[in-house]
């Protein structure tokens, strides 16, 4: 896969798929992996009645896309609407040109400790608002 497909498939696509549309952008080997919560989904087809079961999706906003080849890592925020907000990171794998493995981590926000201050300066936008994504 080139950036600018992986790029268009994160950043312009996937957020306004159904999950119908997303299982035609999976492999059929689809592995899509959860190592917080030790889970694995296998298969297109589960994924797809994951995300039909799923109550309230989050919102997910990618933010930066980087790798090359077959195996991209994709930044992202999730937003679940009820003020819980996590950072995704998820690596991503293609065969065929079709997503083939995921693996996703999540991670909670937190405010930076004070003691650090002097050495470090804050990320444009507050710690859970990223900003707009850039390509590459």
């Amino acid at each position: 896969m080139e950036e600018r497909e992986v790029y268009e498939l994160f950043f312009e696509r996937l957020q306004h798929l159904s999950p119908e549309a997303e299982y035609e952008l999976r492999h059929p080997d689809y592995v899509m992996e959860m190592p917080q919560s030790g889970e694995r989904i296998r298969g297109r087809d589960k994924m797809r009645e994951f995300q039909e079961a799923y109550p309230n999706p989050p919102t997910i906003v990618p933010r930066r896309v980087a790798g090359s080849g077959d195996v991209w890592v994709i930044e992202a925020r999730s937003d679940y609407g009820d003020g819980q907000i996590f950072h995704v990171a998820m690596i991503v794998e293609f065969r065929d040109g079709k997503v083939w493995r995921e693996t996703r981590y999540y991670a909670e926000p937190f405010e930076a400790p004070a003691w650090r201050a002097r050495w470090v300066e804050p990320i444009d936008g507050p710690v859970d608002n990223p900003g707009p994504p850039s390509p590459g």
